[in-house]
């Protein structure tokens, strides 16, 4: 099945879709005023060593100086494999003024300034790279020892014998080819030589390195053998990625497209409809039957429900075919939200044993085709699917929403009549406490009317009770819970 992946990029932001058969299978977005600053490489300046806390600032030319403690410092590390070794103290490797090559490992939050170490890691699609460390590591998430031994193996017979720097190998190379593992070395290599390059003529606090963009990270990870176009619909952007791939990903060259169409491209593959749809609870499968998405705090829920479906030969039938299809748009929900954490699945109650196994495999089958690693446990004794993905990044809601300043994230607000009835004993405690020559009330259009027409005598009889008048306006801009009571 051949894919196509789109590039939507305006100055603030890029925006990635994957299609395969005419629906959207993935969405990410990346925005230029949020995009972190972990990862990048800088030639740093010591400002100043702090001894009694065995730390120093850094100038990289952000706002503030960065921060980097003794214990991020490579050569201060004991490398002889000694357990508890104290490292060496700070005083005696750095001092004021001096260049230092660094790498932000946490960006700065709120007033502290960047977090730095002097290990510098370079991530590829299937390689992390360590130039200062000749160990090669295996994801933990690898467990077969065979397995890992293996891959061992076949990186060590993969490097060039100059080599002198490590590889940690990710999951994703677990089913790798050996020219995929190659391209990631050379990649690898070619970015520490840029790197070294520049700390050697570049001046102090110039930026060596930034991790990629999402485009490039296209280019670089999404690309496989069943992808058929990349297409780009920014001029300038389709010839800075045709450099970028020209120097690193040569093999996805011909298949990267300037697309010039007057619609816009999201309009076109009707990307806009689908992220508009990806924001909502409800999701309709073709059948009838619908998905409820809830996504919490602790985890996210999916509930499948048969709708108006009748298509079966009886309800069994109904049910474990609506079933089927739902194992489907579940796992192309959670690629297209980058749903993760903890997920549990309420496909419809099914009594039969076989039904129940075929809906966990086509489940299985379905998110075989996730990039990101997934677990899925067995039907428990409630009959729910408890699985767990991976979090990557924001899901697409958190990204794009926020919670709703009307109910706060509760999803429901109060109805109209309990806001009157809020207001009414409002009203009554005000009158004891202050004596006014007017009351009015400033609350939504909804709970205005409401007070004239259907508690208009309830209004009527406190007025006459607190002996004051009591006067209604209108605020537009007020949403359903929102009023306030004004003293005249």
């Amino acid at each position: 099945m051949n894919e196509d992946i789109l590039i939507n990029i305006t100055p603030q932001e890029t925006r990635v879709a994957l299609i395969m058969q005419g629906a959207v299978q993935e969405l990410h977005i990346e925005r230029t005023l949020t995009r972190g600053l972990a990862g990048n490489v800088y030639s740093g300046k010591v400002v100043r060593v702090l001894p009694g806390m065995q730390s120093a600032f850094i100038d990289i030319g952000l706002e503030r100086a960065a921060f980097l403690h003794v214990a991020d410092i490579w050569e201060a590390r004991p490398h002889d494999g000694a357990q508890n070794a104290t490292p060496t103290a700070i005083e005696k490797l750095l001092f004021d003024g001096q260049a230092l090559t660094v790498q932000v490992i946490k960006d700065p939050i709120g007033t502290k300034g960047a977090r730095l170490s002097t290990q510098i890691s370079i991530a590829g699609r299937m390689l992390v790279y360590l130039p200062q460390d000749g160990h090669i590591g295996i994801s933990q998430k690898i467990e077969k020892e065979a397995d890992r031994e293996a891959l061992r193996a076949r990186m060590q017979g993969l490097l060039p014998e100059d080599e002198k720097g490590g590889y940690i190998v990710r999951t994703q190379a677990e089913d790798a080819s050996d020219s995929d593992l190659q391209a990631d070395i050379e990649y690898l290599r070619k970015t520490w030589g840029a790197i070294c390059h520049g700390a050697r003529t570049r001046p102090p606090t110039s930026l060596l390195h930034q991790d990629l963009n999402l485009a490039q990270r296209v280019l670089r990870d999404f690309v496989h053998d069943e992808t058929a176009t990349i297409q780009v619909d920014s001029r300038e952007n389709f010839l800075a990625l045709t450099e970028f791939g020209r120097v690193y990903t040569p093999s996805v060259l011909s298949r990267l497209q300037h697309y010039t169409g007057e619609r816009p491209l999201f309009d076109l593959y009707g990307v806009e409809e689908e992220i508009h749809r990806a924001l909502g609870r409800r999701v309709d499968l073709k059948s009838g039957g619908y998905l409820i998405v809830d996504q919490t705090e602790a985890m996210t829920t999916i509930d499948v429900n048969t709708g108006g479906f009748v298509g079966g030969r009886n309800f069994a039938d109904t049910i474990f075919k609506t079933n089927l299809e739902a194992a489907h748009a579940i796992a192309r929900q959670l690629r297209l939200r980058n749903l993760g954490g903890i997920i549990i699945l309420d496909f419809i109650d099914m009594e039969n044993n076989e039904h129940r196994n075929a809906v966990l495999a086509e489940l299985k089958k379905a998110l075989a085709r996730d990039r990101t690693k997934v677990s899925v446990s067995g039907f428990s004794a409630l009959g729910l699917v408890e699985m767990t993905r991976k979090r990557t990044r924001e899901s697409l809601a958190h990204i794009l929403c926020e919670p709703c300043p009307a109910c706060e994230g509760k999803g429901q607000v109060k109805t109209s009549r309990t806001i009157c009835y809020e207001i009414l004993r409002e009203l009554l405690r005000e009158a004891k406490q202050f004596n006014p020559r007017e009351f009015r009330i400033l609350a939504s259009q909804e709970v205005v009317d409401l007070f004239l027409e259907e508690e208009s005598q309830h209004l009527a009889m406190l007025g006459d009770f607190i002996g004051k008048k009591i006067s209604l306006q209108v605020e537009t801009s007020y949403h359903q819970e929102q009023y306030d009571v004004i003293l005249m």
